[in-house]
């Protein structure tokens, strides 16, 4: 005899079409639609331990922030670093933005850095949180030296968020202001080890600045970023870079830093 087991799953099937047609819209999953992604951890667009002020004009079309330095350092010139990894490229437009990069962060995120001076990576390049894209500078539609920055979400500008907290919006310079750690490594730095003995470490990178402390020889120190300051020579080499360390809450000159370059390879400037 014929078996009717194919008659019983074909009833079964379409009972369970009718009990899904059923359900009310708003209860099934929506396959293929975006979900809420989480932002990426975006950081500040500048090197480690600087500190900015930012600001917004009102007749910015997106919720954009402007930024310059507010730690006595000069704002043309320095490093633009990409707030999260991505892919970068390249874009101009000389009455406007004038030259700038896009990063795409995936899950629809991206981020813009206007009015470069310069690029520093090529279009499409992948890109890590931290890393130099470009140089900060006042290309297009520009008055002066800044970094205009924004975060969007498929196209649409966000409220500015760095390490998770929402930025003033709007502001105007020097009433709010943002130190970055971008580029610090994680909080851990890069590690390199020192030569000499009685090295002494300074509040800045100047001779002149006062002594925080001494190292009494060759020691293992962290590196959180690097800076110009003032010339030193020693054992017949000149170097004018400084490293800020980590542990020791200072700077000492490169040229204690057991490395043969004045400045130190994938360390950010600060």
């Amino acid at each position: 005899m014929r078996s009717r087991r194919p008659l019983t799953v074909l009833a079964a099937v379409l009972l369970a079409l009718v009990g899904l047609a059923a359900v009310p819209a708003q209860a099934r999953p929506q396959l293929g639609a975006d979900t809420a992604l989480a932002a990426p951890n975006f950081k500040a667009p500048y090197p480690c331990g600087q500190r900015w002020t930012l600001s917004h004009h009102s007749a910015e079309v997106r919720r954009a922030l402007d930024f310059v330095r507010a730690d006595g350092g000069t704002t043309a010139g320095t490093p633009v670093l990409a707030s999260a990894a991505g892919t970068a490229t390249r874009m101009s437009q000389p009455s406007g933005a004038g030259n700038y990069i896009v990063i795409d962060h995936g899950g629809g995120w991206t981020t813009y850095y206007f009015h470069l001076a310069s690029y520093s990576v090529p279009s499409g390049a992948a890109v890590a949180q931290g890393q130099q894209i470009g140089v900060t500078g006042s290309t297009g539609n520009s008055t002066g030296a800044h970094i205009h920055y924004e975060q969007l979400l498929n196209g649409v500008g966000q409220n500015i968020v760095i390490n998770g907290a929402g930025l003033p919006y709007p502001s105007q310079y020097n009433q709010s202001y943002l130190t970055s750690d971008n580029g610090c490594g994680g909080g851990g730095g890069s590690n390199f080890r020192t030569w000499g003995t009685d090295i002494r470490v300074r509040a800045d990178a100047y001779l002149t600045s006062p002594v925080v402390t001494v190292l009494a020889g060759p020691t293992n120190v962290v590196v959180l970023c690097q800076k110009q300051g003032s010339t030193v020579t020693a054992e017949g080499y000149t170097n004018n870079w400084w490293s800020k360390l980590r542990d020791q809450g200072g700077f000492i000159s490169n040229i204690y830093i057991d490395h043969p370059a004045a400045q130190l390879p994938g360390v950010p400037v600060c």
